[in-house]
């Protein structure tokens, strides 16, 4: 017989709802069947949450590697693999092989290189790559300079029913800067760019998507200029989502006075200005999913002059405590945290998860949000421990975490 389980003496954190509330969670195998002020059946097996607020797994829409130990104290469920990978996820073979990378922990759901090899001239295999198992299209860590070919990722992946997701910065104005032009950089002395790279290039894919009807999603906006125009889009209702990551909500481009290499991401971090534009946008829905970028580094990336080490930051373990913060400061309530941790990166992707509704599937994580602790790099469950919030206090561990209706 099909295991029934209920979840009992929970907060219940349901992206469609528009509070917590105490409730329960009723599972029959690997999927919901409902939730809320519901009745226990008698046979059930029942779990006691004791209390603890309980949401849908973590949903992380653009991860740069599949990392178990970063993921499970995270509470991430599901990871979207982004294409840049040592072997680009332009082949068939290579996503059915993503696909198994997180069994039996976690989903992966790799993303489909839009161009061969990420290089931004040829087409990919998208539909084939589609049918065996990508969830989504990617252009990659970098813009598709060539309008006509993003042109033609976007009216075949359109076709397909599927979204693009695209990188927001002008190749040609960024070149190999490092830094966003300002004060910071100047005094730096480091390679910088205009940090209206970013609005051009969404300027003109809008344009692009407007011209096909396509879904796109820029999976890291900014700056205040570039949500202005997904405001914009949205209002004309054009099929236009956008993410952002903590450190870009939390750290302006200060973070990398000292050359602190950690601080040093893609795109990089921005005016203070910026900063708090990013605050609102999260507040006024403009962006709908936050996302880790986790992309742990190791020393011989790291530790390297600032304009030769690589970008990016291990973000998977503080996704969540993190964000919270959205919610203590008022920002957000904890449902639309949920939203924009679980049910809209799912929404984007096309899995029924990130929710509690009937049906959707069963990964669940149970979260002490008040507890106490200290980021450190040096004890960092991930690959490696390349964080800008190094040594910072935070709020909110998950304690235990489901998925498919099973305790990990």
């Amino acid at each position: 017989m099909t295991r029934i389980l209920a979840i009992a003496n929970a907060l219940l954190a349901d992206p469609d709802g528009q509070a917590v509330t105490s409730g329960s969670i009723l599972i029959e195998g690997d999927s919901i069947v409902a939730a809320g002020d519901i009745a226990i059946p008698l046979d059930a097996e029942k779990v006691d949450a004791k209390g603890m607020l309980v949401a849908p797994g973590l949903v992380d829409l653009g991860v740069f590697r599949t990392d178990k130990p970063a993921f499970k104290f995270g509470g991430i469920t599901r990871a979207a693999l982004m294409p840049d990978q040592s072997s680009p996820l332009d082949d068939v073979g290579l996503i059915r092989h993503a696909t198994r990378a997180g069994k039996p922990d976690f989903w992966v759901h790799p993303l489909a290189a839009a161009t061969r090899g990420l290089h931004g001239a040829e087409l990919a295999e998208i539909g084939m790559m589609q049918a065996a198992g990508a969830r989504a299209v990617s252009t990659g860590r970098h813009w598709i300079a060539d309008s006509g070919v993003m042109l033609r990722v976007l009216s075949y992946a359109s076709a397909l029913g599927l979204t693009v997701i695209a990188h927001a910065e002008d190749g040609g104005l960024t070149g190999k800067a490092v830094a966003t032009a300002g004060e910071t950089a100047t005094r730096l002395g480091l390679a910088a760019a205009p940090a209206c790279a970013e609005a051009m290039a969404i300027a003109r894919d809008i344009m692009l998507a407007r011209e096909t009807g396509a879904a796109i999603h820029f999976r890291l906006v900014t700056t205040a200029a570039g949500f202005a125009l997904i405001r914009a889009a949205k209002a004309e209702g054009l099929r236009i989502t956008c993410g952002i990551s903590p450190a870009y909500l939390f750290l302006s481009d200060i973070a990398v006075t000292d050359f602190r290499t950690f601080a040093h991401l893609s795109p990089p971090l921005r005016s203070e200005d910026d900063r708090q534009a990013a605050i609102r946008a999260v507040a006024d829905g403009t962006v709908d999913v936050i996302t880790s970028s986790h992309d742990p580094r190791g020393p011989e990336d790291k530790r390297l002059p600032f304009a030769d080490a690589s970008p990016g930051m291990a973000g998977a373990e503080t996704l969540l405590a993190l964000s919270l913060n959205l919610v203590r400061d008022g920002h957000l309530t904890m449902n639309a945290l949920m939203t924009l941790l679980c049910a809209n990166p799912a929404k984007i992707l096309g899995v029924k998860a990130g929710r509690f509704a009937p049906g959707y599937a069963a990964d669940i994580i149970f979260i002490d949000s008040e507890t106490p602790w200290i980021v450190d790099s040096a004890r960092m469950e991930a690959a490696a421990g390349n964080t800008p919030f190094d040594k910072v206090p935070v709020q909110g561990r998950v304690r235990r975490i489901m998925k498919g209706g099973q305790f990990l």
